[in-house]
């Protein structure tokens, strides 16, 4: 986390990106205004030295975890742009970084993933501009390594998940 707060120090100062260490892993915040244009998902030139750097990191740092990139709009409906709803935006944008990180980062494409939240994971109330404009994110995850099966009784998991649940259901 040292190393990416040093190499985006300039735009965690001027809060186009946040670094935080969640439960779910090390969450590096987009705000989708420096990355795309209204409605859009095609990241902007300005964004890729950016880009650029957190895939740098990523790739000599932390290469063996997991990735993913996860989309998140507000809540207001889409008018002109030409998608269905927020969530194929959210989608297409979590995928384009995605594309990104591995076309021009090298980043290994096995370790990737993308999801498409919509407007159903808010980080902060939709009643407000300043409130829409927080929820329009791309994060980053960086995923915690992966217990070995001998620490979690045979089950691999993320550090701190609930062991897994089979169910199995019997066809007549």
């Amino acid at each position: 986390m040292d190393i990416l707060e040093k190499r985006l120090k300039t735009e965690i100062d001027d809060k186009e990106v946040k670094l935080e260490m969640a439960e779910r892993g090390l969450v590096i915040t987009f705000v989708a205004e420096v990355l795309y244009d209204s409605g859009k998902a095609n990241i902007k030139q300005e964004a890729y030295p950016m880009l650029d750097k957190v895939a740098k990191v990523i790739k000599d740092k932390v290469s063996d975890r997991e990735i993913g990139v996860e989309g998140h709009t507000d809540n207001e409906p889409i008018k002109h742009s030409g998608w269905k709803s927020n969530w194929e935006l959210s989608t297409a944008r979590a995928t384009s970084v995605l594309h990104y990180l591995v076309d021009n980062g090298k980043l290994n494409p096995k370790k990737l993933s993308a999801i498409g939240y919509g407007e159903y994971r808010p980080v902060a109330s939709n009643d407000t501009a300043e409130g829409r404009q927080k929820n329009r994110r791309v994060e980053v995850v960086i995923i915690p390594k992966v217990f070995k099966e001998k620490e979690t009784g045979g089950n691999k998991g993320v550090i701190g998940s609930p062991k897994p649940v089979r169910y199995e259901a019997k066809v007549k």
